[in-house]
């Protein structure tokens, strides 16, 4: 029997790995090339990696099904699978443009089938028949769809082709690759630019669209592009959106205010565009949004009334803008805000790798460096050498290979001090703050404490802040669009699933234009409790829950509950050896599926839940540590293990200990005493929690080459290197420290 088995195994494995023909000619001959690459997609359809991903990620199958029976010249089924994939995507056709460049590609091939004629004049009908069937707010980014990189395309292809050189069958994964770099080298080539042209026809007929410079009284140069739809003729509501990300996306911004029957501004920070002024991201937004403001308030085709919107730098964009308010700004929408110094470019004062990569992403040219960004094989090549190097975190740009002043300048600032405080409301700034606010973020959002922290410092501020939140279960993309049916691979409840575009400009309608408040909005404060299907609505924060649970730092074992006290005082002893950066990750199973990371990290576990619990807040709590240097930086993650046995991330924390208190003021430990560091900051969540269901909280140390290291010198830590490691890093992590964990009841 056992014989049986293995042999069933071998061939089983067998199967996997085995290769498809693809012949060595096709590489260098673009005649056998077009032959070969419909014959190698069919073959691919039948295999079994993507039947097995057909039952664990509907998504990503319908996706790579997609791309194979284009690429197979089965334009009528993937026009079927693409229809699929988008009602997978966002419930109410809210991703009905997606992909539509396959689309338009697809429905020129059967209308050139179908009508003999030649591709161009196909697919100028199949464009326009498609075009006219589109409500307005899918045709906004349609011109951002097929505005593919053909270049690109090509040279990926050229690469994908280059590693079967010499070589006449090929494995699976690479067949597949090369089929899509082949589709979009295909669709792209062939439909561009007359599809282009095809969408600039469209928006003259539809818009107005204008770019003008508009010179500044220190005589700064700011690009400003206003979209106005031509069947409104009268002086409306200006939306203004404040973009550094110049580029296409700034005539979707304009057109999407436009199709809900406003006025679309999106103006172009210092050095974008047609400036020739320095950049320096978060400096002068303040000042600069001010003038616009003014500006566009007193043209002939606005009525003097002005809103903002925008997400993540142009959520930020937003807060400075508020620092002075202008009168004619009536309402902002700040969506996935970042906090500036709060949230990035550091987080609770422990600055991220990832800030240079963005950097030059929107300093490299006039518009944004889409290649360079991109290129995470790099990116993660250049933070791995520093991390290996041991060098201090200042020389990440020497390392890059280009010396950044904006990069050293922030790391001038590790403490939340004037430089970051100058750029958006401080404190009593947020009593002057009369205007109604709506703002917008997830659960999964990586600016969401950003987000949060405006909201709470308004109110904490002024007492009779007109500021209301949505907050669900969304990603950094989702909180400033939809609600995908899935994020980060789970599906999201159905009540979760709502367009915040459209939740967006009613509220604008509420403001500008005197609506209904949008029916969400039944309090201050409204979020989503995941796996309920229901929408909760309190006037505070605070009031997202309404008790908490104590989960101590201690294992079961001679305990009766990791929720209760312990019986005596005692510690879990962590070393952490900052020299070592050959350091293999380690696991702990937690089920017989399923298991989490536990590197540099302390594993606790509580009992099997034998009730539902609804957690819903952010983690609180205190660390009671001593350690035997000056400081450390904390890392935190709770999850649920669900009675399947897989694991749920809840939340997470990451804090330098000397700020934990004060994020302005460093107050470093001392060696050897017992210190209390408060958890603050930390990301939020409501999400039911079933009997059945097990709470694992893992506390340690950041040490990685996503963020800067902590020697524990005392010294600024940018400055620090491995030399400054000395001795391994020693926690004593005493028992009576406990993650206060926030319980929502009816």
């Amino acid at each position: 029997m056992k014989i049986k088995i293995l042999l069933a195994l071998i061939f089983v494995n067998l199967m996997h790995a085995q290769k498809l023909y693809f012949p060595k000619t096709a590489v260098a001959d673009s005649v056998i090339l077009e032959k070969q690459m419909p014959l190698l997609a069919s073959k691919l359809i039948s295999q079994a990696p993507l039947l097995k991903l057909k039952k664990t990620n509907k998504l990503a199958y319908l996706d790579n099904l997609l791309r194979l029976e284009l690429v197979a010249k089965d334009y009528k089924r993937s026009n079927a699978t693409l229809a699929d994939y988008r009602k997978e995507f966002a419930d109410h056709n809210m991703a009905g443009n997606k992909f539509i460049a396959y689309e338009f590609y697809s429905l020129a091939k059967l209308t050139e089938e179908k009508e003999k004629i030649n591709f161009p004049d196909a697919l100028q009908k199949a464009f326009n028949k498609k075009y006219e069937s589109l409500p307005d707010q899918l045709l906004t980014k349609i011109g951002i769809a097929v505005d593919g990189d053909v270049p690109a395309s090509k040279k990926i292809l050229k690469e994908a082709l280059h590693k079967q050189k010499d070589k006449d069958s090929i494995d699976y994964a690479s067949a597949l690759a090369l089929c899509k770099s082949y589709l979009n080298y295909k669709t792209f080539s062939s439909t561009k630019p007359q599809i282009v042209q095809l969408v600039k026809l469209k928006d003259q007929g539809k818009f107005i669209t204008e770019t003008k410079d508009l010179k500044t009284k220190n005589g700064n140069t700011l690009t400003v592009t206003i979209v106005r739809k031509k069947e409104n003729t009268a002086p409306l509501p200006v939306i203004l959106t404040n973009n550094i990300y110049a580029g296409p996306f700034d005539a979707y911004f304009g057109k999407r205010a436009a199709v809900y029957n406003y006025v679309g501004a999106v103006v172009n920070t210092r050095g974008k565009r047609n400036s020739n002024d320095e950049n320096n991201p978060f400096e002068h937004e303040s000042q600069d949004i001010y003038e616009v403001i003014d500006w566009v308030s007193k043209q002939p085709w606005s009525n003097g009334k002005v809103g903002m919107i925008g997400g993540s730098y142009l959520g930020f964009s937003q807060w400075a803008a508020v620092k002075k308010l202008h009168p004619a700004l009536k309402t902002i929408v700040p969506q996935v805000a970042v906090g500036i110094g709060i949230d990035y470019p550091a987080q609770n004062n422990i600055f991220m790798s990832y800030m240079l990569q963005w950097i030059n992403y929107v300093t490299n040219n006039k518009l944004t460096d889409e290649a360079d960004f991109n290129n995470f094989k790099k990116w993660d090549s250049i933070n791995t050498a520093w991390y290996k190097s041991g060098r201090s975190f200042r020389a990440l740009d020497t390392i890059s290979g280009k010396p950044n002043k904006i990069f050293q300048r922030w790391l001038d600032h590790p403490g939340y001090d004037g430089y970051w405080q100058k750029m958006v409301p401080y404190k009593e700034d947020f009593t002057n703050i009369n205007i109604p606010i709506l703002t917008t973020t997830g659960y999964y959002d990586a600016d969401q404490i950003g987000a949060l922290s405006y909201f709470k410092a308004h109110h904490q501020y002024n007492k009779n802040a007109n500021h209301y939140l949505v907050m669900g279960p969304y990603d950094h993309g989702g909180a400033q669009s939809f609600g995908f049916t899935f994020v980060n691979g789970r599906p999201i409840d159905p009540s979760a699933r709502i367009s915040i575009d459209d939740l967006a400009f009613s509220w604008f309608d509420y403001i500008l234009k005197n609506s209904k408040k949008p029916a969400l909005l039944k309090d201050k404060v409204n979020f989503q409790v995941m796996n309920t299907n229901t929408w909760k609505h309190v006037p505070t924060l605070e009031k997202m829950h309404t008790s908490t649970l104590k989960f101590y730092l201690q294992n079961r074992k001679g305990n009766s509950s990791a929720f209760n006290p312990p019986a005596e005082k005692s510690f879990i002893k962590q070393t952490v050896d900052f020299k070592n950066r050959d350091q293999k990750d380690t696991y702990h199973s937690v089920s017989k599926t399923d298991s989490v990371k536990t590197t540099n990290s302390v594993y606790f576990e509580s009992e099997v839940l034998d009730k539902d619990l609804i957690i819903s807040g952010n983690l609180a709590g205190f660390f009671n540590v001593a350690i035997n240097k000056k400081d450390f930086d904390t890392d935190t993650y709770l999850y649920q293990i669900q009675p399947d046995g897989k694991a749920f991330l809840l939340s997470t924390h990451i804090v330098r200990a000397s700020y934990a208190k004060d994020n302005a003021l460093r107050q470093l430990l001392e060696p050897g005493k017992i210190e209390q560091i408060p958890i603050k900051n930390s990301i939020f969540i409501s999400k039911k929690i079933e009997k059945g269901s097990r709470l694992i909280l893992l506390v340690g140390v950041n040490k990685s080459p996503s963020w800067q290291i902590n020697y524990g010198t005392g010294k600024d830590v940018s400055d620090e290197t491995i030399k400054d490691s000395g001795e391994p890093l020693e926690i004593k992590w005493y028992n009576d420290s406990y993650v206060e964990i926030p319980i929502y009841q009816e």
